[in-house]
């Protein structure tokens, strides 16, 4: 049952949801869980109550007490540049920081051109197997490649579309000003690119102001979202984020910017986390993170308490960048859970909404929220007690369920 059939009615008996939270003196300690049934038509859920009476010729399938949590959202990886599925390689070291890979892709990626589909195809299964339902991609827009990469993402994500939805981001990883690319951006962006991408105004492209301003006139002249590569640190990051702040509120795209890795969050003091993060909220600037290990990263507990939207992501399974990726979001986040020393019931339940598009089963008061009738039937199963026990012990996924449908296998389509 791998493929949409309009009509299909699909009925999961005996599903474990998340009802509330239990208290002993006034304290969260557990996540209160009941037995409810849910049908399925069309992608969408279309009742949810304790008892379902099945439908005639309606697929029953009980899942006998297995937790069922909302699917994922993979929203920052470079399918288009990947060594998986590929021989082992480890990275070269860096000897210029960022401009070292940079100068390693004028002759990689011509390279890996042969192999680009086939290995971004393998990372799209990946990430499918590891409970996503959506992927945002950042995809090369450079001299070396040109809009070849572009080309080579929308094919590989339309072999998925019965599994997944997507996005892709024109990234001008040479940076858009340095290696003079706005053409390509531009013909990139009439390919299909939903997002205008870019990378370190100061220290790559070299000039903050130019940078942004043509970032943000590609957004307006062809109406697309802006998600851009963030690494300065320090008084330099903050000033770029105050810019794209300013330039936000100047283009009126609010809520449609998104800051990645943003690493100077991890080293200013707090009360300019404070004022800065306030002010993403007032454009809705949202951010994403790969909850790095080893280096100062965004205070993420302190900023979402704030009201700031944050995505974990991977960045990579494993390429020129980093060997390290998996796929597994809740490995993320339960690296996430350890960085932050987060361990509680109700601090590791809310967790998962960095992963979930926010979409989580209990609202921060402990009201049940999800699934409901109307929502999308992307769903995991689990053998686990609770949200919190699956992040902390990375329970396994034991069934998905993606666009109504139950995947027993990754099927990839052909190009017609």
């Amino acid at each position: 049952m791998n493929e949409g059939r309009k009509g299909f009615v699909m009925l999961l008996k005996n599903c474990k949801l998340e009802t509330g939270f239990s208290t002993v003196n006034q304290r969260i300690v557990a996540t209160e869980t009941a037995s409810y049934d849910i049908r399925i038509e069309n992608e969408v859920c279309t009742a949810v109550a304790p008892q379902l009476r099945p439908l005639e010729n309606e697929t029953v399938i009980d899942v006998n007490q297995q937790l069922v949590l909302p699917a994922l959202k993979e929203m920052h990886i470079h399918i288009d540049k990947t060594y998986f599925g590929g021989p082992w390689k480890a990275c070269r070291p860096l000897t210029k920081g960022i401009l070292t890979r940079i100068e390693e892709e004028t002759w990689l990626l011509p390279e890996q051109l042969p192999t680009s589909l086939e290995r971004a195809c393998q990372v799209i299964e990946q990430y499918i197997q590891q409970g996503h339902y959506h992927i945002r991609s950042h995809c090369n827009v450079d001299p070396s490649i040109g809009t070849k990469h572009i080309e080579i993402t929308k094919e590989a994500f339309s072999r998925y579309e019965q599994y997944i939805t997507h996005e892709i981001v024109a990234f001008p990883q040479h940076g858009l000003l340095r290696s003079q690319v706005e053409p390509l951006m531009r013909e990139a962006l009439r390919m299909g690119a939903t997002h205008v991408g870019g990378v370190d105004p100061a220290l790559v492209d070299r000039h903050v102001d130019h940078s942004i301003a043509k970032i943000f006139e590609l957004a307006t002249t062809f109406n697309k979202k802006i998600d851009v590569h963030l690494h300065a640190r320090d008084t330099l990051g903050l000033y770029e984020f105050n810019k794209f702040v300013d330039y936000t509120e100047q283009a009126k795209m609010f809520g449609k910017v998104t800051l990645s890795h943003a690493l100077a969050l991890g080293s200013l003091e707090e009360a300019a986390i404070r004022d800065i993060a306030q002010k993403f909220i007032e454009t809705g600037i949202d951010l994403t993170s790969t909850v790095p290990i080893g280096m100062p990263t965004m205070p993420i507990p302190t900023l979402v308490e704030q009201g700031v939207k944050i995505s974990v992501a991977h960045d990579s399974l494993t390429d020129h960048w980093s060997p390290f990726g998996s796929g597994n979001t809740i490995e993320k986040l339960n690296t996430a859970a350890q960085r932050f020393k987060i361990s509680d019931e109700y601090r590791l339940n809310r967790l998962w909404g960095l992963a979930s598009n926010f979409v989580t089963p209990l609202d921060p008061n402990g009201q049940r929220v999800w699934p409901n009738v109307g929502d999308s039937a992307d769903f995991l199963l689990f053998n686990a007690e609770s949200t919190a026990h699956v992040i902390a012990r990375q329970q396994p996924i034991q069934q998905l369920i993606l666009k109504g449908q139950l995947v027993e296998a990754v099927q990839k389509g052909e190009k017609e």
